[in-house]
């Protein structure tokens, strides 16, 4: 096993780590020149603490403007780094790392991971063995405190150590004070974590506003935010109040302004009534459909469109184009039938995917790329474009998200929904509770309400479930079947009024006094 003796390292956002992850191999620009010769292994660091990720490069040379590439940043530009692979690591201390010769970095101490050779191939290893002195550290914590640190924190208590020369005595302190946080930060047993939850996630919820109707950086796009917007989550409604969808495309296309509104234009639904006039004729007894001719010119749609598309009515009719108009008449003529055709023609979509009433290309503040906005939300079809780039694309409809990623795509969109509604409010949310949350929302494979239809309704206890809503329907249910009730949790040892079994109430103390 190898140990590097040079790297490169430098600060960059998750978002670009991530999209490098995704797109190996590939050309990526950095504002800095590099020295050094391909190949070689460079470090990432997120937070400018410590690296987080490693990445190989294998190619260097001057920055030229390119199809694809992935950027650091987009000023002042100087060096394309070719990227091969990029991988998560156990976190190293930059006091690890030192400067020699400007932007060349050298490795300090020497870590067992590096390049393993087997054959011709290279298998890098993702997390590295304890070092000697770090697993002497770690046996002290469990000697003298009996428990077991995570292998991040022992890292860095044997970088402090080596950095600052503790002394015996330092260390035992620098180790007791950590073990004394670390425990204070975890969860003790019985712990309420629903009750602390509820409240934790209820009172920032009383300061949100009621309703905002305006997504950010889009001026044309209304969407619901605030309290509206956390209740749909928690609902779990099927249909949100506003649905939307962000679109991102591949990377040969996301800078490309023309080449991203074609997309929209593909993407947003286009119905009849959106380019002509839909007109009921009584005395004929027919529908006239009047084009606006600016409208279809600028939707690409052509009269033959219109013809076709009606054409394929349930409802028999016969269809004529008398000059502009196009009118069609029913071949077994009734006001029935007629007011049916009256109301479906103007619904009739021309082109465009179901359900996406609008598509607003708009330009990102973060890397100049060009995304689509769309009022409603239709995900299975939108990531089976082969402009879009589906790994990114993202919806507001948690249920659509089950549906068509599954569970635990919409485990993460309820946590993700959750979090940015309330951050957009300037609510700072601890996101362990909203975890809680969307864990209890999906455990069982599908996506429940916290409501009397899902999680409170199926609650095992009669007496929680009564003392949420519809109290007597529970009740005399509960009695017909015969159901009994343990008494295992919160509410229902509060209504009963015996001690609660959570924190000191878990616990049962027998005295047993000795015999005389």
């Amino acid at each position: 096993m190898t140990s590097e003796k040079l790297a490169l390292i430098w600060k960059d956002k998750l978002e670009n780590v991530e999209r490098l992850n995704l797109n190996v191999p590939v050309y990526y620009a950095v504002d800095f020149p590099v020295k050094l010769e391909a190949p070689f292994f460079a470090y990432i660091t997120l937070k400018g603490k410590e690296a987080n990720y490693r990445v190989k490069i294998s190619e260097v040379r001057p920055y030229e403007e390119m199809d694809g590439i992935i950027k650091r940043t987009t000023k002042n530009l100087k060096t394309l780094l070719k990227v091969e692979e990029v991988q998560e690591i156990a976190t190293i201390p930059l006091s690890e790392f030192r400067k020699e010769n400007g932007d060349v970095i050298k490795r300090v101490s020497k870590y067992s991971y590096g390049a393993l050779e087997v054959g011709n191939e290279e298998l890098v290893e993702k997390y590295r063995e304890m070092s000697g002195r770090e697993q002497e550290i770690q046996d002290m914590v469990l000697k003298e405190h009996g428990i077991e640190l995570p292998f991040s924190i022992i890292a860095k208590i044997a970088s402090a150590e080596k950095e600052y020369s503790l002394k015996k005595s330092e260390l035992k302190r620098l180790i007791a004070r950590i073990v004394e946080v670390y425990r204070h930060r975890k969860v003790d047993p019985h712990e309420a974590v629903g009750i602390i939850a509820a409240q934790s996630i209820g009172e920032p919820g009383t300061q949100m506003t009621l309703r905002t109707f305006h997504y950010a950086g889009v001026a044309e796009m209304n969407v619901t935010l605030g309290l509206p917007r956390l209740i749909e989550i928690v609902d779990a409604r099927r249909d949100p109040s506003t649905p939307m969808m962000t679109i991102y495309l591949r990377d040969d296309l996301k800078f490309n302004e023309d080449a991203v509104k074609e997309v929209a234009k593909k993407i947003e639904s286009t119905q009849i009534k959106d380019v002509a006039d839909v007109i009921t004729s009584i005395t004929d007894m027919a529908v006239v459909i009047r084009p606006h001719p600016e409208d279809m010119e600028e939707r690409g749609i052509r009269k033959e469109d219109i013809v076709e598309r009606v054409g394929l009515l349930k409802l028999k009719t016969v269809i004529e184009v008398e000059g502009d108009d196009i009118k069609i008449k029913l071949s077994d003529p009734s006001y029935k039938n007629l007011n049916r055709l009256a109301y479906e023609v103007p619904e009739v979509i021309l082109k465009g995917i179901k359900g996406i009433q609008r598509a607003i290309v708009s330009k990102s503040k973060d890397n100049g790329e060009w995304v689509i906005y769309t009022q409603g939300s239709n995900l299975a079809e939108v990531i089976n474009i082969p402009e879009v780039n589906g790994a990114r694309t993202k919806t507001n409809n948690i249920i659509e998200i089950a549906n068509v990623l599954g569970i635990e795509a919409a485990r993460n969109a309820v946590i993700n929904e959750a979090l940015d509604t309330l951050q957009q409010q300037g609510l700072n949310v601890d996101i362990r509770h909203l975890m809680l949350v969307a864990d209890m929302m999906t455990y069982n494979g599908h996506v429940e309400a916290i409501g009397r239809h899902g999680v409170a309704g199926q609650k095992e206890s009669v007496l929680a479930r009564a003392a949420f809503e519809i109290t007597t329907k529970h009740l005399l249910a509960a009695g017909i079947i015969g159901e009994e009730d343990q008494l295992k949790g919160v509410a229902e040892n509060i209504i009963v009024g015996q001690p609660v079994t959570v924190g000191t109430g878990a616990v049962v103390l027998v005295y047993k006094p000795k015999k005389r």
